[in-house]
């Protein structure tokens, strides 16, 4: 595994105001400050948001429970604005959010918001998507190099050291570390590189670094819609018996055909016409394989196939010209493009399209070899994507409808964990969490990490 051999200098420095803590509460709140590179320790530093709340009665080194949150992209912190007296996991022992470096509250932040306001150019002006986001691309890399970031620094062997040094600089024994999609992997690799920092592992979703994800993409989505059509068969009543068939029919005919639609932008006057096509008549349907809106599924996608599709590529469009604020593209660029798509095959991928024909031409991902090929940063190191080995304790969930992050992931991980509980969800998407039914295997988890879970009722698997 990788090893930083170079000392450099940790330090923290407050963030006044970063959350609200209810009266009572013990709150730090501050920035981890370490090598943007750490091969290069005296070159520029990054600043890192994170809080740590505990009640007074709970230690202030053990049983501490340390959540980032996954994409990569997204901040942690950001959706944290309060924490009451018995929050969420408060009632374990004390909880630090921490942001992954680059995201929308660091310094620097590795944005590339050119690439938003191309795609909505594309649709307002009826140009190439993806030629207008490469240009988008190129503008955003030449930005911040210009700033003197270093693209390559944003990876899950940084992040993983972040992690330690935050739990170092806190004077903290071990973490409980708690992981989802991306993150969730990002935690396996810090069991598997420092491993006396690990209590136990909570993987929500988890996407584990040593899968190659493009090469399962069609395939996770594919599974993931025929649950949604084995839901429509098992049920007497359904109105959708032969959806599977009409599906695979209609999309695999499809191709390059476009349509096209009138648009009302939000806050705009006039509306414009719009042309779409597969891509988003699958994102309409992709979209809704969540926990809220999956049993909507059957009734969007014969509602396209009988010619109603536009209430639901309005859904997609309003997406596309909302942008996503919250997701720092460029540092999802920098991890993603050396983490996984440097990995990917692309014979590999094209053999999916020819398993799949109905998903064939469907960009499932925003970031591809062409978005890489320009980022130019260096790829994982080989050892973090070899399967982890480690007999930390670890309750994992996966939701059987997840299009992105399948139960087979879980079952990967479980090779290496022999102490490791896998849930599987019915009817649950991506971040399926921990209860079902009205049973929290949380929380008999984490009273007893090494004791066998039990199912409580229908809509569980445990393995």
């Amino acid at each position: 595994m990788p090893v930083f051999s170079q000392k450099y200098q940790v330090s923290t420095e407050p963030y006044p105001a970063l959350v609200k803590a209810a009266p009572g509460l013990i709150l730090k709140t501050g920035y981890l400050m370490v090598p943007e590179n750490r091969m290069k320790p005296n070159g520029r530093k990054v600043k890192l948001p994170f809080f740590f709340v505990r009640r007074p009665d709970q230690d202030a080194r053990k049983n501490v429970s340390l959540y980032m949150t996954g994409g990569p992209g997204y901040s942690t912190t950001i959706g944290i604005d309060s924490i009451g007296y018995n929050s969420g996991f408060l009632k374990y022992g004390g909880f630090i959010a921490f942001d992954q470096r680059g995201t929308r509250r660091t310094i620097p932040n590795l944005e590339a918001d050119e690439v938003y306001e191309a795609i909505k150019q594309s649709y307002r002006e009826g140009r190439n998507k993806d030629s207008l986001t490469m240009l988008a691309v190129k503008q955003a890399r030449d930005r911040l190099l210009a700033e003197g970031v270093d693209l390559s620094s944003y990876n899950t062997e940084e992040s993983v050291e972040d992690i330690n040094d935050l739990r170092l600089a806190l004077g903290l024994d071990s973490l409980n570390l708690v992981g989802i999609s991306y993150s969730g992997g990002l935690m396996l690799s810090m069991a598997a590189i420092h491993p006396e920092g690990v209590h136990l592992l909570l993987l929500n979703s988890p996407l584990p670094a040593f899968v190659t994800y493009e090469e399962d993409a069609l395939s996770n989505i594919n599974e993931a819609l025929d649950q949604v059509f084995a839901n429509c068969i098992a049920d007497s009543s359904a109105a959708y018996k032969d959806l599977k068939t009409r599906f695979h029919s209609y999309f695999t005919g499809l191709g390059n055909q476009r349509m096209s639609m009138r648009y009302l932008e939000k806050k705009v006057l006039d509306s414009i016409t719009v042309h779409y096509g597969k891509q988003e008549l699958v994102d309409a349907i992709v979209n809704r394989l969540n926990t809220a809106q999956v049993k909507s599924v059957p009734m969007v996608i014969a509602a396209i196939i009988d010619g109603h599709a536009e209430p639901y590529v309005r859904e997609v469009l309003d997406d596309y010209f909302a942008g996503n604020s919250s997701v720092s593209l460029a540092m999802r660029y920098s991890v993603y493009c050396g983490g996984q798509i440097a990995f990917a095959d692309k014979s590999k991928m094209a053999l999916q399209e020819k398993r799949f024909p109905w998903l064939a031409g469907y960009v499932f991902n925003n970031v591809s070899h062409t978005i890489c090929d320009c980022w130019q940063v260096r790829p994982m190191q080989k050892t973090l994507r070899e399967p982890v080995r480690s007999g930390v304790p670890a309750l994992i969930s996966a939701g059987d409808v997840d299009p992105w992050c399948r139960p087979g992931y879980n079952r990967l991980i479980k090779l290496g964990m022999p102490n490791a509980q896998l849930l599987i969800l019915h009817d649950k998407g991506h971040g399926a969490g921990y209860s079902a039914g009205g049973t929290n295997y949380l929380d008999a988890f984490m009273k007893a990490p090494m004791q066998p879970l039990m199912a409580a009722g229908a809509g569980v698997i445990i393995e």
